[in-house]
């Protein structure tokens, strides 16, 4: 059976979700953060020496990186589904955004939270990193403008990637600010797959 193997306050929702679209069987692992390091437990060293989350374990192969996951996912069980034709430039805008989101997006949200903890000490950062947010979060809610998905007609594993960056800019930005990225994370969150993720290991 593939292996979820999770961290608590880590980005493996997507990766579940992800399964269930795909109508896998999964277990999740889950693995609890020192309380005063924020670190994972060496258990998880175990499965990949860098102890990050999340790892996917399916027989032999054992795969970091949400968005190599996704594709692996995708590419192994989607039968043709939740990615466009390889050589089309819907499959060119698709890997854009699988990897768009971690490589990019993901960077001022990461800052934005590690530079909050040093209070005035990061005060002269703020400005530039909430520019940088702005930039990004208003990028992604244009690509919505004309569309309920990033690619193509239907959901794709670029969705499922950039579904994180979506809800947290909702979370805290508010309903009003990305109005598209809104409708976005109103439907993906309707969905049955989303809903059985959610059921079966947690919000």
């Amino acid at each position: 059976m593939i292996e979820v193997h999770h961290l608590n306050e880590s980005r493996s929702r997507r990766i579940t979700w992800m399964l269930e679209e795909l109508e896998q069987a999964y277990e999740v692992i889950s693995y609890q953060r020192d309380a005063q390091t924020r670190l994972a437990p060496a258990e998880l060293k175990l499965i990949h020496p860098l102890g990050k989350a999340p790892v996917l374990r399916d027989n032999d192969q054992v795969l970091i990186e949400s968005g190599a996951i996704i594709e692996y996912l995708v590419r192994q069980y989607g039968n043709g589904r939740f990615a466009p034709v390889m050589g089309t430039p819907d499959y060119n805008r698709y890997i854009q955004f699988l990897h768009y989101t971690e490589g990019s997006a993901m960077l001022p949200l990461m800052l934005k939270l590690y530079v909050g903890r040093l209070g005035e000490a990061g005060a002269a950062l703020q400005p530039r990193i909430t520019s940088e947010l702005e930039n990004h979060l208003g990028f992604l809610n244009a690509e919505l403008a004309n569309r309920n998905f990033f690619v193509g007609d239907e959901l794709t594993g670029a969705d499922v990637q950039i579904s994180f960056v979506a809800q947290i800019a909702v979370k805290n930005a508010g309903r009003d600010a990305y109005p598209n990225l809104t409708r976005f994370v109103d439907r993906i969150e309707a969905r049955p797959a989303y809903q059985r993720a959610i059921a079966k290991s947690g919000a």
